[in-house]
């Protein structure tokens, strides 16, 4: 099949080209846009039966909350000491201005002699918002109280910070920015510079970035297509993670082609006839490789976190589009540019003499225990790491230093607990209509102040008391306030855990409780992080073993290859961990860090394991000994792996220039993960495992030699 699907292509290159143009042209004009189907709440992606949404929409029935931004100005002395009365009469004039200033979604600001410490250093400013923390008109109205309150304070000795969720994302936004243009052009000048090294030919290093740049205008509008016919949404962070992606995946199946072509003509094959085979021995392993990766991200569907779920379908359209197009545009491009495709090298017309991958492949079938036992030592090595890995969910912590929004969080702490601008909300509903008892909800707020990690409880109603009533006095509203930062894991056990077991069992009689809130949010994210890694990882990882199963028809080998994807995983966990937790002393790594390697190294680090092992049956079939196919498979496949990671992984490092925790830490990771699967994995343990196991690697399989394969030998490589 795919003999006949290369020959076609080859010989009918304007065809397939134009086909493909004309596909980009009708995408880009009628198709919807990702815009389209983009949901920036991330509440909204957990499911209903999680607590902290129903105390959401609870929250919205009663007293009419909803899941607006929040703003904060934090203002201090600058040399710290107590408020004055004049400094206090200052800040409440500034609440005064920005009310009067009538900003786009701002409802109010408020302050007072509430909104003092007890310490009396430092004061607050709540200002109401209209609109998602990620709203753009919410983010200008952010900036447009920064620019208020400088001036307004200017001439006084108070230092102020705006911060908030709204000012968190605020302050994100040009730090995120800034990265995306970073690793656009990382990638392109990588992908560029490696391969003029490899090719010495510019033709053949910007075929990637023309070639990919075109699905790149197909893929989008087909996974908006989809969306809309299944009723989708996305997350924002599609379209950079899909461009990375697509990159990535495009830039090494271009690779797997040009080598194998680049091989056959250095056989002697005509042009034509060396891109035949090397398009048909090619297409069977994107296909396999594409088919993994398809398999890995549907996979997210399982997960009940939306934030996940809507990741998969999309990045399967694009993988798809994208291997569809390397086993069809590309050899399309390459047959009308043929042996110029390398142009002016003249290096593909004979085979190097002593290449660095000729030793390694060498050396591996005279010593394959030696190169297995190293390769997998060092991997198990790193995987220990694993074992001390804590989970981060703190965003602030995540700000480059001085961040004004982090800044003024720490500012906060001078006077307040830290967890006063993120209060966890203890919702009590009455369950038979009854109104609810102020006595008996005095004394349980009593309860929930005297929980160790609690700081305080606030007043919420008009008379100072902790609850605060609805209309009907059925429901009741108390503010608690953690003495921990409202993303700290501290806070999130304490909320998962004591405080949510004394509100629900010391719930006045015939009522019951709903914990919401910043916190409460997060703790139900993480345990549906938790629940969603448990599920995705064996399924996955089952469906991907059978894939491969059926590529190389054998059952011991997709074993051996999924273990050592699993190693490869935690080898790049452990090596994030040992960096930054045990040297850098972080107090954990991000939540999203494993999904991240998952989509990155488990899926895409796939790839490289089924070029070599599709190599490695390759030259059993044409009846190679063990050791000899594992230094040939070393030889042939090595360099477009190790080109394929080196692209990938220094795409992904360029992340560590951002500035950022969230994005040094994946670009560390998942390059150090894309690393080790391609050189570690799938250059050294791979081949060396197989040789060692022989035939038995195909197991039930008996690989006999085919009848072409006399043929193929006889070619030879010219001078």
């Amino acid at each position: 099949m795919f003999t006949k699907l290369g020959r076609f292509v080859v010989h009918n290159p304007w065809k397939v080209i134009a086909a493909w143009v004309i596909a980009a042209v009708a995408v880009v004009a009628f198709a919807p846009t990702l815009a389209d189907v983009t949901n920036k709440d991330q509440a909204a992606f957990l499911p209903d039966e999680y607590e902290s949404v129903q105390a959401q929409k609870l929250a919205a029935d009663a007293f009419g909350q909803t899941n607006d931004a929040t703003a904060s100005i934090v203002v201090k002395r600058g040399a710290g000491g107590e408020l004055t009365a004049a400094d206090q009469a200052k800040v409440s004039e500034l609440a005064t201005k920005i009310t009067a200033a009538e900003i786009e979604r701002v409802t109010g600001a408020i302050t007072g002699p509430q909104a003092v410490s007890p310490n009396k250093q430092v004061q607050i400013v709540s200002v109401g918002l209209e609109g998602l923390p990620d709203d753009q008109v919410v983010l200008d109205a952010v900036q447009k109280i920064r620019d208020i309150t400088g001036p307004a304070l200017s001439g006084t000795d108070l230092h102020y910070g705006v911060t908030g969720d709204a000012a968190l994302y605020l302050d994100n936004q040009d730090a995120f920015e800034n990265a995306f243009v970073v690793v656009g052009i990382a990638t392109v000048v990588l992908i560029i510079g490696l391969l003029l090294v490899i090719y010495r030919s510019p033709v053949a290093a910007l075929l990637p970035i023309l070639t990919v740049g075109l699905v790149a205008a197909i893929a989008p509008g087909l996974i908006a297509l989809a969306a809309k016919a299944f009723d989708l949404q996305v997350t924002q962070d599609l379209q950079t993670i899909l461009t990375v992606v697509l990159y990535g995946v495009g830039t090494d199946y271009i690779l797997f082609l040009l080598f194998r072509y680049r091989e056959r003509l250095r056989a002697g094959e005509p042009s034509k006839e060396a891109l035949v085979t090397a398009t048909a021995r090619v297409a069977e392993v994107i296909v396999s490789a594409a088919g993994a990766i398809i398999v890995a991200f549907s996979a997210l569907l399982l997960a009940v976190f939306g934030g996940f779920k809507s990741l998969g379908p999309g990045l399967a359209i694009a993988v798809a589009v994208m291997a569809f197009a390397a086993i069809t545009l590309i050899p399309a491009v390459v047959s009308l540019l043929g042996p110029k495709v390398f142009w002016p090298s003249k290096s593909w017309q004979k085979t190097p003499k002593g290449a660095m991958f000729k030793r390694f492949g060498r050396f591996t079938a005279r010593r394959p225990a030696v190169v297995a036992l190293v390769s997998g030592g060092l991997m198990v090595a790193l995987a220990l790491g694993a074992l001390g890995m804590k989970v981060d969910y703190d965003a602030f912590s995540q700000l480059p230093d001085g961040t004004e929004s982090a800044q003024a969080v720490k500012d906060l702490q001078a006077g307040f607990p830290a967890g006063a601008l993120n209060p966890t909300t203890v919702y009590v509903r009455s369950t038979d209509g009854t109104p609810l008892d102020p006595a008996e909800l005095t004394a349980y707020a009593g309860k929930l102040a005297e929980v160790e990690g609690v700081g305080a409880v606030l007043p919420a109603g008009a008379d100072g008391s902790p609850a605060l009533l609805d209309q009907d006095k059925t429901v009741a509203q108390i503010n608690v306030v953690l003495s921990g930062a409202p993303y700290a894991t501290s806070s999130l056990d304490l909320v998962d855990g004591e405080l949510r077991d004394v509100a629900h069992a010391e719930a006045p009689a015939g009522t019951t409780a709903l914990l919401g809130g910043v916190t409460a949010s997060y703790t139900d994210i993480r345990d549906a992080n938790s629940r969603d890694l448990s599920v995705i990882f064996p399924v996955a990882g089952g469906l991907i073993a059978i894939i491969l199963a059926l590529l190389l028809r054998s059952l011991l080998a997709p074993i051996v290859l999924m273990i050592a994807v699993v190693l490869s995983f935690f080898s790049s966990i452990g090596a994030t961990v040992m960096v930054f937790q045990d040297a850098a002393g972080h107090a954990g790594v991000t939540f999203s860090l494993p999904i991240m390697l998952y989509l990155f190294v488990v899926a895409i680090g796939t790839d490289y394991n089924i070029l070599m092992i599709a190599r490695l049956r390759e030259e059993a079939e044409q009846g190679t000994e063990p050791r000899e196919a594992a230094d040939l498979a070393i030889e042939h496949g090595g360099p477009s792996v190790a080109a394929a990671g080196l692209i990938l992984a220094g795409t992904f490092s360029s992340l560590m220039l951002a500035g950022m925790a969230l994005l040094t830490e994946m670009g560390f990771s998942v390059a150090a993960g894309i690393v080790i699967s391609a050189f570690l994995m799938s250059i050294f343990l791979v081949p060396s495992v197989t040789a060692l196991l022989g035939q038995r690697a195909w197991w039930p399989r008996r690989i006999r030699p085919t009848a072409a394969a006399p043929e193929e030998r006889q070619l030879q490589p010219i001078g």
